[in-house]
């Protein structure tokens, strides 16, 4: 079947002037994935193909004295054993975190489950039982797993990204004089992003070309880390993913597998199949680090914020430096003269971290958010004034004025509807039955990402219109919104727009990560759209024959796929017609949108046939999305059980794209949110820095008893400087804050004050 989604049917909603952007339009889609007709990267069916099985480490330090493969080899099927002795040579890719793109290591072992070897056979069971007769001997060392243990080691990293050290105004000199003091260490754990679908890849070769079906969330970047590796052209490199089965930051960048199935189907001469077993995503595929985050707050009594300090820790493998940046909202959250931000690694014999969604917002706003609850706290003062009192009307960190900000709103609309002035201060003192009830609220916040993407757009002579962008669709519904948007622009219904999106050969999109898709990917489409209209109505407007001749363009309307004058309807082509008359089979034109500039076409630089336009003014604004978080939570005051009872978010981020599709992001992200306050967490046995809970079934995630209804507040926001489009991302903010607010109701429920993440109930009791 094809993996094209279906031609989406109009709403009932339908008016006559219709607007697709911004309605609850359901996922175009959602038929082929509840029908199992989407096919995700390990289910491409391809001729004559062949299975590949990891062989990982089973010590965390130390090195590998004999690996004898010979058993293996000879096994019944098996094609090819692969370890890093045979391992051809290769140069590392520019795209980073470089270190972790590597196939295979050295052997040296510098963690628990990195890979020595792969086995590739005819079946999958035939690799499996090689990959078992493999013999290893190693010489161990004693892992260092636990960072509290080393922080004496850490090193503040050199990341182009985001800066490890910050400061303004003097914290030392302002801190001791202050009349109220929060000084405390927050924690949190290892957390694993455990989508749905593991990472998998297919690899063929056709001569020197590559075609590789990989679960990624960015087609583009694993064709230029695969292109480098093995030194191809780009152009033959084509990397395919039509649907992704949840990502969350562990699909954002090339891992060893992808690149060890190529080298297997390089070897073998066959197509490979590599898929990673669960117990294998705990240990190949990243991680959220673990944060220690000292926190000092200093206030004038009337509330107003003196001085701020964030000093953190989180832990790096051996082989890379990936910083969690959790002093990220506290540099810019609130308004203060005097912060200080310092952000340290400790390396231990672990596997790479790597983004988990908000990397650094959502760790470091629960050491933030809860350290203004106990700030609160000492001054007597309500949470939501306190912040209203310490608002930034700036972004002091770097002195720029916001491109828009509406938090007030979404703290006034928020705390009306959860009933928040309906909160006693005193811990302790609300109950329902032997329930105790507490209120806890939190600031979310989140940047407002654009990056650089390219889109093309074609009519067709019947007036049906194709839209290609290589950006992905992790699951956010990326090819409804890009529907929408190209229907609005041109003016014609959605079920004539099909969208192709998950190719490395359609127009370069960014990895789908920081909450940039939709902005990126949609800006690009909007003005590909726009080019594309532009040019097929301006074969009209400039014969003599044809009855929109001489109009002005802003004189034109187009809806559902007719052209006509806004104020003589009558003079009126379709599409079709258009295209028809002066025998276009296919228009077709290309756009490219980046921040940087004034928007709107240049004068050069595009390339033949395209419309390139850019965001306005983006260097003199910050840019960011912010939201406030509420949530009730009831405690079992024996037992210490916690269950989250109500919850309401109030979000402002900018234009909506599909009210749907945007409200399901947020409540995703709040699910996560409880999740990380009350059951995620990855244990590793520090004998041998081997996870223990390394699955499902003990790795704890939320499921519908877990989770109340989530109520969304979308807050009308506009904003033209953010990028042509005007959205702000949803995919991250959501899980912002919302730790801290639940650790924040947890404390009014029962008095006791939980810093180390998840809240379990020993902690409570």
């Amino acid at each position: 079947m094809s993996q094209t989604p279906p031609k989406p049917t109009a709403t009932s909603e339908s008016q006559p002037a219709p607007t697709y952007v911004g309605r609850p339009m359901d996922r175009i889609d959602g038929r082929l994935k509840v029908t199992g007709a989407a096919r995700y990267a390990a289910e491409f069916e391809v001729p004559g193909i062949a299975h590949a099985v990891l062989v990982q480490s089973t010590i965390a330090r130390g090195r590998i004295i004999d690996l004898d493969a010979r058993a293996a080899e000879r096994a019944a099927g098996v094609l090819a054993v692969i370890t890093f002795q045979n391992l051809p040579a290769m140069p590392l890719p520019s795209v980073p975190p470089a270190g972790t793109a590597v196939p295979l290591l050295s052997g040296e072992i510098v963690h628990s489950g990195q890979n020595i070897a792969v086995v590739v056979a005819e079946t999958l069971e035939q690799a499996q039982d090689a990959a078992a007769a493999i013999d290893v001997e190693y010489s161990t060392q004693q892992p260092d797993a636990d960072m509290e243990r080393l922080l004496d080691r850490g090193f503040v990293p050199n990341t182009a990204i985001r800066p490890g050290r910050s400061q303004r105004g003097d914290f030392k000199g302002t801190v001791d004089s202050a009349p109220t003091k929060v000084q405390q260490i927050y924690r949190t754990p290892i957390e694993h992003h455990n989508p749905m679908e593991p990472h998998a890849t297919i690899a063929l070769w056709n001569g020197d070309k590559l075609t590789v079906y990989d679960a990624t969330q960015g087609v583009s970047n694993t064709a230029q880390n695969l292109a480098e590796l093995f030194q191809l052209a780009p152009e033959d490199v084509h990397v395919v993913n039509p649907f992704v089965g949840g990502g969350f930051g562990c699909k954002g960048q090339s891992w060893p597998h992808t690149p060890l199935a190529a080298l297997a189907a390089r070897v073998t001469k066959r197509p490979v199949k590599l898929v990673l077993t669960r117990r294998q995503m705990f240990t190949s595929v990243g991680h959220r680090p673990p944060t220690r985050q000292e926190n000092s707050y200093a206030a004038k009594r009337d509330g107003h914020l003196l001085a701020v300090k964030h000093a953190a820790y989180s832990h790096t493998s051996q082989t890379d430096e990936f910083m969690e940046p959790t002093g990220a909202p506290v540099n810019l959250m609130y308004s203060c003269a005097n912060v200080e931000i310092e952000h340290r690694l400790v390396r231990v014999n672990v596997g790479a971290p790597t983004y988990a969604r908000a990397p650094g917002e959502a760790s470091g706003s629960f050491g933030q958010e809860t350290a203004m609850d106990e700030l609160a706290v000492a001054l007597n003062m309500d949470p939501v004034d306190l912040r209203m009192r310490n608002y930034a009307e700036i972004d002091e960190s770097s002195g720029h004025p916001w491109s828009s900000k509406s938090l007030s709103e979404c703290y006034d609309l928020g705390a009306q509807r959860f009933g928040w002035s309906r909160r006693s201060a005193r811990p302790g003192s609300m109950r329902d039955g032997r329930w105790l009830v507490g209120y806890g609220m939190a600031t979310a916040a989140y940047p407002a990402n654009f990056r650089p993407a390219g889109a093309k757009a074609r009519m067709f002579a019947d007036g049906s219109v194709w839209i290609g962008c290589g950006t992905q669709d992790l699951g956010t519904g990326t090819y409804t919104t890009l529907t929408q948007i190209a229907a609005d622009v041109l003016g014609v219904a959605p079920d004539k727009v099909r969208v192709e999106i998950g190719d490395s050969r359609l127009p370069n999109a960014p990895t789908s990560g920081g909450s940039c898709s939709a902005t990126s990917a949609g800006s690009a489409v909007q003005l590909a759209a726009q080019a594309l209209r532009t040019r097929v109505i301006s074969y009209a407007t400039s014969d003599e024959r044809s009855p929109l001749f001489n109009v002005k363009a802003s004189e034109l309307t187009a809806r559902e796929g007719r052209v006509f004058h806004t104020k003589e309807p009558a003079k009126a082509m379709t599409y079709a017609e258009i295209l028809t008359r002066y025998g276009k089979r296919m228009v077709e034109q290309e756009a490219f949108a980046k921040p940087g500039v004034e928007r709107g076409p240049q004068a050069g630089g595009a390339p033949q046939g395209t419309e390139q336009a850019d965001k306005g003014k983006s260097a003199a604004y910050s840019m960011q999305g912010f939201g406030a978080q509420f949530c009730e939570v009831r405690v079992d005051p024996d037992l210490g059980i916690i269950r989250v009872a109500r919850w309401v978010g109030s979000f402002a981020l900018g234009k909506v794209l599909n009210a749907k599709t945007l409200r399901s992001q947020l409540q995703g992200g709040v699910v996560w949110g409880i999740g990380m306050a009350l059951q995620e967490e990855a244990l590793l046995d520090q004998r041998y820095t081997r996870y223990v809970n390394s699955n499902l079934a003990e790795y704890y995630v939320p499921v519908n008893a877990d989770v109340p209804d989530i109520d969304i507040i979308v807050v009308e926001e506009q904003d033209q400087l953010i990028s042509p489009l005007g959205a702000k991302g949803a995919g991250e903010i959501g899980i912002t804050g919302a730790a801290a607010a639940i650790c924040n109701a947890v404390y009014h429920a029962t008095g006791k004050r939980v810093r180390d993440l998840p809240i379990t109930l020993d902690k409570v009791i």
